[in-house]
């Protein structure tokens, strides 16, 4: 008899938590909601910064809706900023460490910066949450067999050899 409180208050407990975490991703506000339309469309259109700007501030509107800070990883890597993107995949992660879309483009981030090793420390986490046939996992796995892009080195970055310059 003197353990039932405590019983029945730690039974609330573990229901509360447990519901918590069926509760299903909720709606951005209105707002936000027109301006991440907004950067989609940007996107769509190859207009990478006008993107950027929608989601930022769909984000001042909404800092609590992390599928926003998705959508800014996503442009910033069209942007060729995966350091970025990265930050921004983390934040996303801090928020829902199990979000699957945040540690595959976090992993697919990391490959086309050249950190293909830790990439596939995003794969083995990926495949132990969800299996090695979700989506997620198929893309980042396709993203690590391709390997990091060649990098073009543009004329400007290579300095002539001061001898070949030089005509007598």
């Amino acid at each position: 008899m003197r353990f039932a409180p405590a019983a029945a208050a730690l039974s609330l407990a573990l229901a509360v938590t447990s519901s918590m975490g069926w509760a299903g991703q909720r709606e951005p506000t209105q707002r936000a909601g027109v301006l991440i339309a907004e950067g989609q469309a940007a996107l769509a259109q190859n207009d990478v910064q006008g993107a950027i700007d929608a989601y930022e501030a769909a984000l001042a509107v909404d800092p609590g809706y992390t599928p926003i800070l998705l959508r800014l990883a996503e442009a910033a890597r069209a942007d060729q900023l995966q350091g970025k993107a990265i930050r921004y995949y983390r934040e996303a992660l801090d928020r829902d460490p199990r979000n699957l879309a945040a540690i595959a483009g976090e992993g697919e981030a990391m490959v086309e910066k050249g950190a293909v090793e830790k990439a596939k420390g995003n794969l083995a986490k990926l495949e132990s949450l969800c299996g090695a046939g979700c989506p997620e996992t198929k893309t980042l796995s396709a993203r690590i067999a391709a390997g990091p892009p060649i990098r073009v080195q543009t004329a400007e970055a290579v300095m002539p050899d001061a001898a070949a310059t030089q005509q007598n």
